[in-house]
């Protein structure tokens, strides 16, 4: 048995793993380096392009139940994160370089997986999944709206600077968590309100990059909206978002600030660190100005400027199944971000439950749906939800999972919820386990 694998992203990356662990040979496609982006580096597979950071690890939060349901499934990647993990608080953040590399060592070892770089342009007519990625090449992209027989949505994705440490002036920022929770794993550069009002008026004055007039009229997502896009909706929004001082106190002043930046640690060896909510599409140059502007980073050595660019998916409630086999064709699957699923750990968990399936479908035996209760059931059920009308891109969130009933006087209790509804969900999963061969 044979399957063709487009894209070696995080969710391709996946797939392929969990296929040739099941003894299936995949050919596993990927454009790179020989066609580039505009948003990837390297060419390694499974590259991290936005944040080094996969959100919450905790098995009470949305994305952290996420992961652990991986765990339970037996997800590949998820392994490798952990191995490559950095320190940032209850997050789970990693060495991109690291990482990728490592996903790309494992799979050209693997004797069941072919990597092969080269541009495919025609949706294949053997056993499939496609998981190009939001960044999917304009030739494919033509082949999957013929197959879809409709129109792509498109979103915006904004990716952070990175900075060196060394070039961080410590005699103002300093090392906390917030409300010294955890290690003081991110470095915090204070503002007072002069020198916020200063920021402020450098960010909303800055020019920014213009788009591509394939990229007008494209949505921004809203938990990854552009810094300079937050800052249009009001003067103090930043200071109730990314730049929010409570929690945060220099301890050699005592101080409390009026505004605070947070970098966190993006490699192993400590020696760069990206600005924690600071997607932009500014020019470079006003970059460079915006963020010597911040206290702290007024000698700072940009090592990688932000960029912004278009995400494309397909309308995956018209088009997809909750297993991700597509309605029209058994043979073909979807997964990734190109489904709608936004973020690091849902590509990878869309990619897990798709080989799987993928398995399966070759197998002769019957597709895994996962239940809503656990939050990989709840969002494949979501993007494939045929009475959603206004699709729009989604990440892991209790939103989309039912919700538990509380005793009236704890219904405002968002802890004890979340508890239950990860101790519902690890529970529903684990009965799959044993009942059914993953």
């Amino acid at each position: 048995m044979e399957v063709n694998v487009i894209g070696a992203g995080l969710a391709g990356s996946e797939a392929a793993l969990q296929l040739a662990k099941r003894g299936i040979y995949v050919n596993l496609y990927e454009m790179r380096p020989g066609v580039k982006t505009g948003a990837h580096t390297t060419e390694d597979c499974a590259e991290f392009v936005c944040s080094n950071s996969l959100g919450s690890y905790d098995v009470n939060n949305a994305s952290g139940l996420l992961k652990h349901e991986m765990e339970y499934i037996g997800g590949e990647l998820i392994q490798i994160v952990k191995d490559c993990a950095v320190p940032a608080g209850g997050a789970l953040a990693i060495d991109r370089h690291k990482f990728s590399q490592a996903v790309t060592r494992k799979i050209k070892q693997n004797s069941n997986i072919k990597l092969i770089r080269t541009e495919l342009t025609e949706i294949p007519e053997t056993p499939t999944i496609i998981a190009s990625g939001p960044l999917t090449s304009d030739k494919l992209a033509q082949k999957i709206k013929e197959f879809t027989q409709s129109e792509y949505l498109h979103f915006f994705d904004a990716i952070a600077p990175i900075v060196e440490k060394d070039s961080i002036n410590f005699d103002i920022a300093f090392y906390a968590g917030r409300y010294d929770k955890g290690e003081a794993d991110y470095i915090n550069c204070p503002m007072n309100k002069e020198q916020y009002e200063r920021f402020y008026e450098i960010l909303v004055n800055s020019p920014r990059i213009e788009q591509h007039d394939f990229e007008k009229g494209a949505k921004f997502f809203e938990s990854c909206l552009p810094v300079e896009v937050l800052a249009s909706r009001g003067k103090d929004t930043l200071r109730f978002g990314p730049m929010k001082p409570v929690g945060l106190v220099d301890k050699r002043t005592g101080e409390k600030s009026y505004a605070v930046v947070q970098l966190r640690q993006d490699n192993s060896a400590k020696t760069l660190y990206n600005l924690v909510g600071f997607q932009t599409n500014l020019k470079w140059g006003s970059q460079k100005e915006l963020l010597q502007s911040i206290p702290g980073l007024e000698n700072c050595n940009i090592v990688r400027y932000g960029v912004m660019h278009r995400n494309t998916f397909i309308n995956s409630p018209k088009l997809l199944n909750p297993t991700l086999q597509t309605r029209t064709r058994k043979d073909l699957f979807f997964a990734g971000q190109i489904t709608g699923t936004e973020g690091y750990t849902e590509s990878i968990a869309s990619g897990l439950l798709a080989g799987i399936n993928m398995a399966k479908y070759l197998f002769g035996e019957s597709l895994i749906e996962l239940p809503k209760e656990t939050m990989l059931g709840a969002l494949t059920h979501y993007i494939t939800n045929p009475e959603n009308e206004n699709f729009q891109p989604i990440n892991s969130n209790w939103g989309i999972v039912p919700t538990v009933d509380l005793p009236k006087k704890e219904r405002k209790n968002k802890k004890l919820k979340g508890e239950l509804m990860a101790k519902r969900a690890i529970e529903k999963l684990e009965n799959i386990i044993h009942q059914v061969s993953i």
